[in-house]
């Protein structure tokens, strides 16, 4: 793991869950665990009505609006907002996407293996996913619309 995130061990983490192929980092940071999101129509992987299956921000960000997120500034703690990072590839393909928790500390799954809490967001730029292209926000507790 520190191998393919070699920032990982100087920012702290921890890992959370065992492996796990059933869902993936989108479906993670989307609170779902039962689907592996993605917009490629690959498999039985779903991606939310009306969002165009297109492996770009904009497609991202559409699907993480149908969950009430928003556009915000940057990835600090507010109060009362949970946040979403969707990280990209040099070319601007997402890549991964993790999510805050209430205590300001970031949750990922990586791929198909574990799920891990890191202490910044940061922790996993420059490495396999790239840098964080956005950011997005929604009230704590809204609850998820079904899928």
């Amino acid at each position: 793991m520190e191998r393919c995130f070699p920032r990982l061990k100087q920012h702290g983490y921890e890992i959370t869950s065992r492996y796990d192929e059933g869902y993936n980092c989108v479906a993670f940071a989307a609170e779902d665990e039962e689907y592996w999101w993605w917009p490629a129509e690959v498999g039985d992987a779903y991606w939310p009505a009306g969002v165009p299956r297109q492996e770009t921000i904009e497609s991202f960000l559409q699907a993480f609006a149908t969950l009430g997120y928003e556009r915000c500034a940057d990835g600090l703690p507010e109060s009362g907002f949970q946040k979403v990072a969707i990280f990209a590839d040099v070319r601007g393909v997402p890549t991964h996407v993790a999510r805050q928790s209430a205590d300001g500390r970031w949750m990922s799954k990586l791929g198909k293996c574990e799920d891990i809490r890191h202490d910044e967001v940061g922790a996993l730029e420059d490495s396999v996913y790239g840098k964080v292209a956005g950011y997005l926000r929604r009230p704590f507790g809204q609850s998820r619309p079904m899928v």
